[in-house]
């Protein structure tokens, strides 16, 4: 199990990379946005030795295993570093952890053939291209049932027609994985009949009209979309999870800092017990909402991203309310500053209902949990519950059988507690008046 503790040397990682983040990547994010991304040469020559120092440090793709070019942490240690990277934007890139090439990688790594993995899992691995999943339909939603988009083989090639809705960095990315009812394919993005749609501007609207992919392009088997976009999702889930703590986390910071900073009524409003309210409430929801994804994160490294659907969902809806709860009691401490772009708390709070419905629906995910859950229950037998507590004494005396038929007062006192129901009754020999239940009823 667990035992909420992390090895001195990777506690001296986590406190290299808190200093780093803060002096090295959150400058380059303020001075130069979207450098990290960026494809222009001026641009990567200030990212690429801040990348260069997390390789050094061993902190590259945290989430990969040894064999495919990770140092094979595992989730949980992932975890506990994104605690951290999460709180900058550009701080996943630079660490080589960035949404959504972490789930693309890890589809690769899985379903891929070794050309594949040559052609397009190293160089994403490196960054010399970025990637985009493309499952969501206008029709459909997330819904794989009611998806329309098919690919159809044409001798050594298969022809792609559908559309696509909310396709993340789709725009921008040089290979897209497409879900079809029929397979996942990996279709490069300036392939003719790939026509990105000139908004949403970062979640893309994408169609495939005749688009033509060689016959090696289609990951994994031929219908087995589905199998493959549960492993990738699966992961994703939980890496939102991981970095919505860091992100409630700062949130928090901010709220603290601003209760003790300004005055209202004659005091500090952290002297204002609604504002006491909002933190005290705030302080148990991050706290529950990291010992959820730090569980999960453990329960994954121990057994599988299949062994913790359960926990990964509800770390996905968790992580959302928490994320909308959190950022808008800060921005309402902030004041009329929040709602403004001058702190991050605007961004973070309009980005919930994101959280809440990409990767499927929340609701979706209850629904998950709630069935996974119930399965390790069944009906009770016959009228009455379980715990119905008349016919469980009734089974219980039975235990005492032979002491009650062979001892009055055990008798009275037994037939005292069926006739009032109580759970406290005298003992023998003591007036019959209804007692206080025990502190542990």
């Amino acid at each position: 199990m667990w035992d909420f503790s992390t090895e001195p040397e990777f506690q001296a990682q986590l406190d290299w990379v808190d200093e780093f983040c803060r002096t090295e990547v959150e400058p380059l994010d303020l001075v130069f946005p979207g450098a990290a991304y960026s494809r222009d040469a001026k641009a990567r020559a200030l990212a690429d030795p801040l990348r260069q120092q997390v390789r050094d440090r061993g902190l590259w793709a945290l989430f990969l295993d040894r064999e495919l070019g990770g140092p094979g942490f595992g989730q949980l240690k992932l975890a506990l570093l994104n605690e951290i990277l999460g709180r900058y934007r550009s701080a996943p890139v630079i660490f080589g952890t960035a949404a959504p090439d972490t789930g693309n990688m890890e589809m690769l790594a899985a379903y891929g053939t070794d050309e594949q993995k040559t052609r397009w899992l190293y160089p994403l691995m490196d960054q010399k291209i970025f990637s985009a999943f493309s499952m969501t339909e206008p029709q459909g939603g997330s819904d794989p049932s009611l998806f329309l988009t098919h690919a159809v083989r044409d001798g050594e090639e298969w022809i792609i027609n559908g559309e696509k809705w909310f396709t993340s960095a789709g725009a921008r990315a040089d290979i897209i994985f497409v879900m079809c009812v029929n397979g996942m394919f990996v279709v490069p993005r300036d392939t003719p009949g790939v026509h990105v749609a000139e908004y949403p501007a970062l979640h893309n609207h994408i169609r495939y009209v005749d688009v033509r992919v060689p016959a090696d392009h289609l990951l994994g088997p031929q219908d087995g979309a589905k199998v493959l976009a549960q492993r990738r999702l699966g992961g994703g889930r939980i890496h939102h999870a991981m970095r919505t703590v860091a992100q409630v986390k700062l949130a928090f910071d901010i709220m603290c800092e601003r209760a003790l900073s300004r005055q209202s009524h004659g005091k500090v409003i952290a002297d204002h017990q609604m504002v006491q309210e909002a933190i005290a409430d705030s302080y148990a929801e991050i706290n529950m909402l990291r010992l959820l994804v730090l569980w999960t994160a453990w329960t994954i490294d121990n057994s599988s991203t299949r062994a913790a659907r359960t926990q990964i969902a509800a770390c996905k809806y968790t992580c959302a309310k928490v994320l909308r709860e959190v950022s808008y009691r800060a921005l309402h401490i902030m004041g009329s500053l929040g709602t403004t772009d001058l702190t991050p708390l605007q961004a973070m709070w309009s980005s919930a209902p994101t959280m809440a419905i990409a990767d499927g629906v929340d609701e979706v995910h209850k629904v998950t949990v709630a069935r996974n859950v119930l399965r390790g229950y069944q009906p009770h037998p016959g009228l009455w519950p379980t715990e119905y507590i008349p016919a469980k004494r009734e089974e219980a005396r039975k235990k005492y059988a032979d002491l009650i038929a062979a001892d009055p007062d055990l008798a009275a006192w037994a037939d005292a507690a069926h006739l009032r129901g109580a759970w406290g009754v005298a003992s023998p020999g003591q007036p019959q008046r209804r007692q206080a239940p025990p502190a542990n009823a």
